[in-house]
Parts: C-alpha cells; structure tokens; sequence
C-alpha cells in the first residue's frame, strides 16, 4: 500500500510551485511562486495536472504507485505542499465567476474556493496554514527532546 494515498484508498493532492516565468507578465508575480501544479495520487499511481498558457496538461505518470513525486519535484527545486485531501464536490457561484488560472485550477483539485487568493504565492500561504492547522495537534502533543 502506497503512502501516497489515503488509508481509505481516497486520492490525495500534492501542489507543487516553481519560478519559473515562460510568459513576460509572470515575471510580476513573486520570485518562487510564478507557477502551481497538481499531482493526484491514487491506488494505481500518479495522475498530474498542469494549467499551462493555451491548455491544461492532465497525464497519468508510467512510474509505479510508491514512486516518491513530491520529492522528485523538490529535488528538482520546486516547493511542494502537501498531502490534501480533496473536499467533496459541491456546486459554488464563485467558482463559475473566478478566472481560469493555474491557482483556480489548484483549488478546484481540492475543493476549495477562496476569492482572496489570486496567486500562487497567495495559494502557498493558504496551504501552508492549512498544513499547519492540521499537524498543529500532532506538534502539541509530541514531546521536545531536550538540548
């Protein structure tokens, strides 16, 4: 069984950011966070999807299911957050009113719709409080070795 997947076999998001800038107007938006993109991590393997300039890349990655993908992403120097756990799909007016870009792409992946968060870097700092909301209480309880 993969770790990558939730227990109950339910896919798990990963979000990878880059700084990259392939267009002249993502040079504006903050050095390291130019870029978001998803993976999907299900019981058969990786599925990643890419909101790029001109179309969206969805592809299922010939690798075996406890390939190690966040990693090999930050190896390659992107920041990744994650695992999500997609929230059930609801119907939303917002997200009919928010533009089509890489971040509304990664958050409809998770089920979340936030009209405050525009950019990739908007979208980090959301996840990372998402993140540490929930290990909060694993960091509450965990003792500190001591110096």
């Amino acid at each position: 069984m993969s770790r990558f997947f939730g227990r109950d076999g339910e896919p798990q998001v990963w979000i990878a950011f880059s700084g990259r800038a392939d267009l002249a107007w993502q040079r504006l938006l903050s050095p390291g966070f130019r870029h978001c993109f998803a993976a999907l991590a299900d019981h058969r393997g990786w599925t990643v999807v890419d909101p790029l300039a001109g179309r969206v890349v969805v592809e299922r990655l010939e690798v075996t299911p406890d390939f190690d993908l966040p990693a090999f992403w930050r190896r390659a120097g992107f920041r990744v957050l994650g695992p999500f756990r997609p929230a059930p799909p609801r119907r939303r007016l917002l997200a009919l009113l928010a533009p089509f870009t890489c971040v509304t792409v990664c958050l409809r992946l998770l089920g979340h719709d936030n009209a405050l968060v525009l950019t990739p870097r908007g979208l980090y700092r959301r996840l990372a409080l998402l993140l540490a909301s929930s290990d909060r209480k694993k960091v509450l309880t965990d003792t500190v070795p001591s110096a």
